[in-house]
């Protein structure tokens, strides 16, 4: 059913749909920080584990396997926490995924070799994956047909809030030379702050109308249970289902691979202008016996100009994030001018291009700084804004006894193929044959097709603009 409602968005939000707002993005800032933090420090933390330089190939390896591993957690709690919250309730299991990624993210604090930090990312993953599919489909539920898309949109934009919160830990913290090579430790150990939130989630949020109503008819003998992960694959919902998991799967397999680089723009013109201060050359020699030297020359001055370097690396993410964070906010008025699916094609085609531009052409001739600064932004509107497609898209295809399953399904198995990726790039960095595969430029070119592919899919979908959340 449809409706034509003139009047302004925000018109008629209670203070309680406010509050539920604020709430659900508070989560998901928090969410992001906690997997954001690892980006921020990954170049610190593994070499501090490892004993050797941030570039040493061992370091991308295990940093990939860290990245495949976050993301079978995300998988797993995304679908396993979005069908206990179909059945117990969203604020109850909104609390368990909190404390669960809170916690996890704080005991990585204390990881004494790569392989912890491996296994403990895959459980802070399990609450940051449930968290997205608690919340998406609360805040879905809980406002009116007309503002839905926007307040979507606005959760999943305050994204960029937790990105750049793990921007400023990891400039002051983890890039903090006071606390020595060890501050990354710090920069987890922080991650434990959001399990508060619970105690606010506990005494504000109440269930949402529509989910108590769908409880009460799926208690009944003749009515099917709610949170049945075998439904998603019958009917209608079978088409749902299989695009909502490609969208996710391209969007999170390009945000892994290619977005997040976006942090090497100007951290490689820092640790080139740093080269050339102590006067290093830039390429190694080609002789092998002057190879040792070299790589000692190498270190001594990137960990001489540290500080300057992690900042020019965090500011990329501030400028990536300001624009990807307006992106996000803007996807729900774009989709309602033209159309969910117009608006997943005109991202996707833009981040495509974007892709090319940042690393084809701009990174790779090496251009001034400021070219790069002003094309972060932009950058970051298109190739991350397309995510808050799926936090407006998504709960809008599945009735309200599957909101949660449907969507946490299909926002979270994107992950599976973005796992698959990262272990494969781990494989390729740890053979000689291959590894310039996984230099992270490269990773972002062989992938930046995959959002073509997405715009093709998205033909495929069902258009919702108007409807009614389905009962």
């Amino acid at each position: 059913m449809s409706h034509v409602d003139d009047a302004p968005w925000y018109a008629g939000i209670t203070s309680y749909q406010w509050l539920v707002l604020l709430i659900a993005s508070l989560g998901w800032i928090f969410d992001v920080f906690e997997g954001q933090i690892f980006v921020a420090s990954m170049r610190d933390a593994m070499p501090n584990l490892l004993d050797v330089v941030a570039d040493d190939p061992a370091v991308r390896r295990w940093n990939d396997w860290a990245f495949g591993s976050f993301l079978l957690g995300g998988a797993l709690g995304g679908v396993l926490f979005g069908m206990v919250s179909d059945r117990i309730g969203r604020s109850k299991t909104m609390i368990v995924t909190i404390l669960f990624y809170s916690v996890f993210t704080c005991v990585t604090a204390f990881a004494q070799a790569p392989w912890h930090m491996v296994i403990l990312r895959f459980f802070v993953a399990m609450g940051v994956g449930g968290e997205w599919a608690v919340a998406s489909a609360m805040v879905a539920e809980v406002m009116p047909t007309r503002s839905r898309p926007i307040m979507s949109s606005i959760f999943h934009g305050s994204s960029v809030f937790g990105t750049l919160l793990a921007a400023a830990a990891g400039a002051y913290v983890v890039g903090n030379p006071a606390l020595g090579s060890s501050a990354w430790r710090w920069g987890f150990a922080i991650g434990v702050l959001p399990a508060l939130l619970t105690i606010w989630v506990r005494w504000k949020l109440r269930e949402p109308e529509k989910w108590v109503k769908a409880r009460e008819l799926a208690d009944q003998a003749d009515q099917p249970d709610s949170g049945r992960i075998l439904e998603l694959f019958h009917g209608p919902n079978l088409r749902n289902t299989i695009v909502g998991v490609s969208l996710s799967s391209i969007g999170l397999v390009t945000f892994w691979g290619g977005h997040i680089y976006g942090k090497n723009a100007l951290l490689r013109d820092a640790e080139t202008k740093a080269l050339q201060t102590e006067n290093v050359e830039l390429s190694p020699p080609t002789n092998e016996s002057h190879r040792t030297s070299y790589q000692e020359a190498r270190k001594a001055a990137l960990t001489k100009h540290r500080t300057s370097i992690k900042r020019a690396e965090m500011l990329s993410m501030v400028l990536n994030s300001i624009g990807g964070g307006l992106g996000l906010v803007l996807f729900g008025t774009i989709s309602n001018r033209i159309g969910r699916k117009g608006a997943f094609i005109f991202y996707h085609i833009a981040a495509f291009v974007m892709m090319l531009l940042l690393f084809k052409v701009l990174i790779a001739h090496g251009v001034a700084a400021i070219w790069l600064a002003l094309t972060l932004p932009l950058f970051g509107f298109f190739t991350v804004g397309l995510h808050a497609g799926y936090a407006v898209y998504f709960p809008e295809l599945y009735p309200t006894r599957l909101r949660g399953t449907g969507a946490g399904f299909c926002f979270n198995m994107g992950r599976l193929a973005t796992a698959a990726a990262f272990f494969g790039f781990g494989a390729l960095a740890a053979t000689e044959q291959y590894k310039d595969y996984v230099i992270p430029e490269n990773k972002a070119l062989i992938l930046a097709p995959l959002f073509l592919l997405g715009a093709a899919i998205v033909f495929a979908a069902r258009e919702t603009r108007g409807e009614d959340l389905p009962d």
